[in-house]
């Protein structure tokens, strides 16, 4: 069970997973190796299952961002498995997510421009296994993207 300075820990990583350990301790009036005994623990229990890098897409010349929502063939019967398989082999698709009701799969999609995302759509997108109906939704603008929970 976590106590008081493992939720300090995980929302001090939250803000910026990228802390020392010094500076962890340093916050939260430990020591560094008691520090390190805590996060070994926290990973060792999955709580702490890596930290990541959020990268600013248009920064890169990726422009364009869609959410296509996407309903499979499920009279086949190793539908989800090959669709997923394949959609894992699309460079372009930095996210994949499975559903329970109509839609059964939303795949997060960037492109550098209209008409890359149209190659894209056109050769890899409507090539992927067992697709019965799809919805293209152009992100206008994130509001809010934040995985950080209150702790």
């Amino acid at each position: 069970m976590l106590d008081d300075v493992d939720r300090r820990l995980l929302r001090l990583l939250q803000a910026d997973p990228a802390t020392s350990v010094p500076d962890l301790a340093g916050a939260v009036g430990l020591t560094a190796a008691r520090i390190t005994r805590r996060l070994d623990r926290l990973r060792q229990d999955r709580v702490i299952q890596g930290s990541h890098v959020t990268i600013n897409w248009p920064a890169l010349g990726y422009a364009v961002s869609v959410s296509l929502r996407i309903t499979l063939d499920k009279t086949v019967a190793r539908a989800f498995d090959e669709f997923i398989d394949a959609a894992r082999a699309v460079a372009e698709v930095i996210e994949i997510q499975t559903f329970l009701g109509r839609v059964d799969v939303r795949l997060s999609l960037i492109a550098k421009d209209l008409a890359d995302y149209q190659r894209i759509y056109r050769e890899q997108v409507l090539t992927l296994p067992h697709i019965a109906d799809i919805e293209a939704l152009m992100t206008v603008a994130t509001v809010k993207s934040n995985e950080s929970l209150p702790l």
